[in-house]
């Protein structure tokens, strides 16, 4: 079975940004997908904007897995960094495919775990601010 890419997913595969890891990051998503293999982490940091709401200010991401997982990363990252955490946790599968022109319908599962691992990222964030243990699963 071939698989064919859109360019943008090459080009974000080749050339991801925010690849890496945050030290002392405020929020950590980890998600894994034991079908394909794929193991992402997603780190951000959390600051505010002139209004006084919380955004993120800087976001990361280790990904282990294919193209389109490398790719999906990448571009949760582009779309998340900035945003509220509000607008952050609406960023959906379809808007991280959208934004790669398409991924192929077998690779559609990568931009869910790119957009759950954004949500877990935030959801740690909101329990640590609140004073919860860390718990990353």
């Amino acid at each position: 079975m071939s698989i064919t890419y859109s360019k943008k997913v090459l080009k974000e595969f080749t050339e991801p940004k925010n690849m890496g890891e945050i030290k002392n990051a405020d929020g950590i998503g980890k998600v894994g997908n034991p079908v394909c293999g794929d193991v992402m982490w997603l780190y951000i940091k959390v600051g505010k904007n002139k209004s006084g709401k919380e955004i993120i200010k800087d976001i990361k991401f280790k990904t282990f897995g294919c193209a389109a997982a490398i790719a999906t990363s990448s571009m949760i990252t582009q779309l998340a960094k900035g945003k509220t955490l509000d607008e952050a946790e609406k960023i959906t599968r379809n808007d991280v495919a959208e934004s790669l022109e398409g991924l192929p319908p077998v690779k559609m599962h990568c931009s869910n775990l790119s957009s759950e691992a954004l949500k877990k990222a935030i959801d740690d964030y909101k329990k640590r601010k609140n004073g919860s243990r860390r718990i990353v699963k």
